[in-house]
């Protein structure tokens, strides 16, 4: 990770560099500063149409996943655009301009299909498998796996006193 943040640092000095050999120290301040004002005015444009596209989306009943994407990467688009330099400007519109952003966010969610458990509570399984326990309630302190039958044996013996032991216990006091 030291050695990217270093790589990023040589190519942000070497594209300042080789615009303020082209066109002066001066222009290239201003273009710099003139990229963080578009930049942010996009941002803030771009952060409003997924907002708002999110919103339409949750109120129909679909599932908001492209729309939250988009509003992910509109905000690093952003942060990137804030960074003084060129290359994190670039790499900042790549985020913003919606045909760009289309592309990164669909190869994103491709990735992150690819590293998602196989048999993901989405499919009808949890993270122990199909089939597998893996949700867990937790109620007044007490842990209880989805699904069992508690009723209310453990705490009206308790509150009645009668401390028959019927069996081991069925449920975990935490």
């Amino acid at each position: 990770m030291a050695v990217l943040l270093l790589l990023y640092v040589i190519a942000e000095v070497a594209a300042v560099w080789t615009v303020a050999s082209f066109i002066g120290f001066l222009p290239t301040i201003g273009l710099l500063i003139a990229g963080a004002f578009v930049g942010s005015w996009l941002a803030r444009r771009e952060g409003g149409k997924a907002m708002r596209a999110f919103s339409a989306t949750a109120r129909s009943g679909k599932s908001p996943h492209e729309e939250i994407t988009d509003g992910m990467l509109v905000g690093v688009g952003g942060m990137l655009i804030l960074l003084p330099g060129f290359v994190s400007d670039v790499l900042g519109l790549l985020f913003l301009i919606p045909p760009t952003r289309k592309v990164v966010r669909r190869s994103w969610l491709r990735r992150a299909q690819k590293r998602a458990p196989a048999g993901g509570a989405a499919y009808g399984g949890g993270p122990f498998g199909p089939g597998m326990r893996s949700q867990v309630i937790v109620v007044d302190s007490e842990v209880v796996a989805d699904g069992e039958d508690t009723g209310d044996t453990s705490r009206e013996r308790d509150r009645s006193g009668d401390d028959r032991d019927d069996g081991p216990p069925r449920i975990i006091e935490g």
